[in-house]
């Protein structure tokens, strides 16, 4: 890959678009209840470990519903497995639920339930890695740093460069050096926000709205993209559905018993007119969940995991 660095805009230009940027944000900025002019560390901390790989939609749904139960960094810090298990639910990955939770654990142990302020303290949380300790630290402390997700690394790339496929993405390495160029300084959370949500509403994976995008004049590939899809990883199946989808359910089912379940009532609860082979496969499965924490066994009935 070659070494040469793109040519950045003038420090003219750079300005241009930082005022048009923000100036969009101010009036058309989306509201979210970790968006505030002085925000709860500890929202923006749950907030971002829910975004990871949740939809925004959801997660703006479900987050208030979390905070009820768990107003607190200490409150998260004493959580069981069942019940914390319990209020992710529609939340995506329950393993993100345990992390959470032992991240807690480490502020309040560490730093005395106060959430660090710098990336450097942030990424020696559990769970915590170079984006979420980089956002927490411009969302929540208004930290002059920069910020790279999917989103923004689109946009940066499609403004920066041409860019002819949905695909194309800059090396990080350039993008770091074109973040730091184009962020304002003392801006860096409304500027990363307002990325973002540029990266949502328009300059979307497939299909951008470059005609409706407040950077289409500045970009260098507006109107170019072709949309081209990666190939879809297999992964392992049953029944013609990923087994994490098989896991999903099974957690679901045993989220509504404190009794639990046995592997066959599991498969007559799952699939209808089952066979003995899927008895072995809701059985495999459940084990699963048991050897990663979410769930214990006991006799031949599988329950969530107390603590």
């Amino acid at each position: 890959m070659s070494t040469t660095h793109i040519p950045l805009p003038s420090g003219q230009s750079i300005h241009a678009v930082q005022r048009l940027v923000l100036q969009w944000y101010g009036s058309e900025q989306r509201e979210f209840p970790w968006r505030a002019e002085h925000p709860d560390p500890y929202v923006v901390l749950v907030s971002e470990v829910m975004l990871q790989q949740t939809q925004t939609s959801r997660v703006a749904e479900l987050l208030p519903v979390f905070l009820q139960k768990y107003p607190t960094v200490q409150a998260l810090a004493q959580a069981g497995t069942a019940d914390i298990i319990k209020a992710w639910k529609g939340l995506g990955y329950n393993s993100r639920a345990l992390r959470l939770r032992e991240c807690a654990r480490a502020i309040v142990e560490r730093f005395g339930g106060k959430l660090p302020r710098t990336a450097e303290e942030l990424i020696t949380l559990p769970g915590i890695g170079p984006y979420t300790s980089h956002a927490i630290a411009v969302f929540a402390f208004h930290a002059d740093i920069t910020v790279l997700d999917v989103n923004l690394r689109r946009v940066y790339s499609r403004y920066a460069a041409a860019q002819q496929r949905s695909i194309d993405i800059l090396p990080d390495s350039e993008l770091h050096r074109i973040a730091a160029a184009l962020q304002p300084k003392g801006s860096a959370s409304s500027w990363n926000q307002a990325l973002m949500d540029i990266g949502s509403q328009f300059c979307k994976a497939h299909s951008p709205r470059c005609g409706s995008c407040p950077l289409s004049e500045q970009c260098a590939s507006a109107h170019r993209i072709v949309t081209v899809r990666k190939p879809r990883r297999t992964e392992p199946s049953y029944r013609d559905t990923p087994r994490r989808i098989w896991r999903g359910r099974v957690l679901d089912l045993l989220r509504e018993s404190a009794s639990g379940y046995t592997a066959a009532a599991i498969t007559k609860r799952l699939i209808p007119q089952p066979e003995p082979s899927d008895v072995s496969w809701m059985e495999s499965v459940a084990g699963d969940l048991v050897r990663d924490g979410f769930a214990q066994s006991y006799g031949k009935r599988y329950r969530l995991r107390e603590e």
